[in-house]
Parts: C-alpha cells; structure tokens; sequence
C-alpha cells in the first residue's frame, strides 16, 4: 500500500514541478523582456505568436497548482484526523498570508519601506487554505456542491461588473472583481488585490473532492479512466461556452486580422481572477496529462519530482534570484539607485527601467540558467526534508 501511495502522489508532484518550472518563464519575463513593462503579451495588435505563446503558457501554473495543492490536502487526511487536518490548514493558511505579505513582497518590489503589499498567488492559497479548513468538517457531498456553485457560478458577477460606473468596493474586489485595484491602508503604502480569492478557493475544494481518486484503495484504470473523461468533458466544454461567446469568461473574442490570430483571441480567456473556461481549460488539460504520469520514470521526471516536491521554497528563492539578475542588469546597463527613484510607484525599487531589456531568446536563456542554479538547492532541501521529517515546522514549507 505504501508503494501505492508513493506513486500516487509522484504523478502529483511531477505535474506540479512541471507548472512550477514554466511559472519562472513568465517572471524572467516580467523583468528581462524589453516590452514586460509597456505593452501587454497578449495583446493582438502587437503581440507575435512566440511572444503569445511565451506568455499562454504560463497560464497553466496557477490553476494547475492550486488544483493539486486541493488534491494533496485530501491526501493528508489518510494521516490526519478531520479536527487535525482542519487545525492545520487553518494555520498554514495564516502563515501563508504572512509570508505574502512579508517576504514575498519583498521579493517583487526589494522596496525595504514596504510601500506595496501584492496579494498574489501565495495569498490565494493561504485564505483558500484557511477556509478550506473550515468547510472540511462538513460531509462530503456539501463540500462539492460549494466548490462546483463557486467555478461555474461565479461569472454570473461579470455582468453587473461590466457596467461602466461599476464600483464593488473592497470587499467585493477581494472576493472577485479587483483587477489589480490598489487600496491605501497606513500612510504611503497600498494593498494590491492581484488575486481575488473566490474561484481559486472553488479550484482548491474541486482539487480536495478529486482527491478521492488518489485513494489506495482506487482503482488505477477507472481513476485513468475518470481523468481522461472529465478532461476531455471540460474541454469540450470550453469549446462549447467560448463559441456560444456569452458566458464563462469577461472577455469577448472576435475575428481578427487572420485565422492564427483569431485563434488567439479565441484563447485569450481571463485570469485575475480565473474565469470558468480559463479553468475549464487549463485543468482539462491537466487532467488529461496525470495519467500518463503515474508510471513515467525518466531522467526529466526525476527532476520535476525535485522542483514539485519543495514548491514552496522553489517559489521563494525563485523571485529572489530572478530579482537578484535583474538588479545587476540594471547597474552593468549604467543606471544608479536615483534612477528608480524616477520612476512610477510600481517601478520603484523593482530595478526594471521600461523599454530597457531583452529579446525571448534573451528570456529564454536566463530562464535556464535560473532553474538550473534552483535544482541542486530544491534537491539539497528535498533530501533535507526527507532526512528530518520528524522537524514538525518542515510541513509548513
């Protein structure tokens, strides 16, 4: 059984260490590609289809790890008693907020006045995290039947959010409709609402209800079997809803200049916050995808098991060091701390000069280098945590 288990959630982690890998792509972009900070990757009048790529790519990071974070928290209750498990998520969650806060943001801005304070991904998870701690004492079925409500209802808020004097004010943007809105909270600094937490938590319950799949005692066919189906379900789905063009995303696609680029606007489906095709299709994709994971060992595997199984302290040091690069850019282009201090609020102290960078293959290339300076510091810490599992505060990185 315990050989089961392992595989189980190696297929997990290597899907995750796969999203985790491509999630550094974009922010090497962010801070290396010449046009990050003046025009918009998917932006159809400007964009090229390695640019387009470059960017849609990355769109399946968050969902899919949000997804699988669901999945490994259903996991955790075959060692944990429900009152224990609920404990827990609820102070992992906590923490997770304050490390967004403190040390994440940080990261972003290397601002040491704390000026900007981005709710992101990390705080998606953690209040996700917290709330999920609560509804888990709840019977099953319940619990589904909240998380399927949130993903396919929670567009019916994109109409009155359309309307042109359209104001939710704080909580309503916390919760859904915040498209990057900054609020002043003490003096000169500003909560950033990057992540309204509503669809990510109806993702993360989804994950917890499928993590019943994952049971030892589930069959492998029919879990294989059920993944594909629903996959493809979710897929067809996505085609369904995006022709109809009415419902399931804020943004309305269009014929464009030529059939690539209708494509792309075909795709071009809602992140902040995630729409229901924008996770309609990255997690059918997903879906699609675990089950040939289970039984593939390889060299590249092995590798993603690495970057999967310490996503965490993956994310941290991976802003950091990106950071870190694009700060010595920054001097060896000449430019001295009074530069930064020209610029807008949200490119102080992120030591980006805009229209100052590189081309993707430039991106690219630093992309590499930075997941290959990751590796051996995840694989140290992965053994580390092997090593030390009786460390109670290792569970919480």
């Amino acid at each position: 059984m315990e050989q089961t288990i392992q595989k189980r959630i190696q297929s997990i982690d290597i899907l995750r260490g796969i999203v985790m890998v491509i999630m550094a792509l974009d922010h090497v972009r962010d801070y290396f590609h010449i046009h990050a900070w003046t025009d918009d990757p998917l932006n159809l009048e400007t964009t090229t289809p390695a640019l387009y790529f470059t960017r849609y790519i990355t769109h399946f990071c968050a969902p899919t790890f949000v997804f699988l974070s669901g999945i490994s928290i259903y996991l955790q209750s075959l060692r944990k008693t429900k009152p224990e498990l609920s404990i827990f998520l609820m102070k992992r969650g906590l923490w997770l907020i304050f490390v967004e806060l403190v040390i994440i943001s940080f990261a972003w801005s290397f601002n040491p006045a704390y000026e900007r304070f981005p709710l992101g991904v990390i705080w998606s998870i953690g209040i996700s995290m917290f709330i999920l701690g609560l509804l888990i004492k709840l019977p099953y079925k319940l619990i589904l039947g909240i998380g399927l409500i949130i993903v396919f209802g929670h567009n019916l808020l994109d109409f009155p959010e359309a309307a042109t004097d359209f104001n939710g004010g704080f909580w309503l943007d916390l919760l859904h409709s915040s498209k990057w809105t900054s609020y002043q909270i003490i003096g000169n600094r500003n909560l950033i609402i990057a992540y309204p937490f509503l669809p990510w938590l109806g993702l993360m319950i989804m994950g917890y209800c499928t993590g019943q799949l994952f049971l030892p005692k589930f069959d492998s066919s029919r879990r294989k079997k059920l993944l594909t189906q629903t996959g493809i379900a979710l897929l067809a789905l996505f085609v369904i809803l995006r022709g109809i063009n009415i419902y399931g995303d804020p943004i309305i696609w269009s014929q464009q200049r030529n059939g690539l680029y209708t494509f792309f606007s075909f795709m071009n489906i809602h992140k902040y916050p995630p729409s229901l095709l924008y996770i309609c299709f990255t997690i059918g994709c997903a879906l699609l995808l675990l089950p040939h994971l289970e039984k593939l060992e390889n060299r590249f595997t092995k590798i993603m098991i690495v970057f999967g199984r310490t996503a965490f302290f993956y994310y941290i040091l991976h802003i950091y060091l990106i950071h870190i690069l694009a700060m010595i850019s920054f001097y060896i282009h000449g430019h001295t701390l009074a530069k930064i201090a020209e610029g807008e609020s949200i490119f102080k102290w992120k030591f980006v000069v805009p229209g100052e960078g590189f081309g993707l293959l430039g991106v690219y290339a630093i992309w590499i280098f930075v997941i290959l300076c990751l590796y051996p510091l995840c694989k140290w810490y992965d053994n580390y945590k092997t090593s030390h599992k009786e460390k109670w505060w290792l569970s919480y990185l």
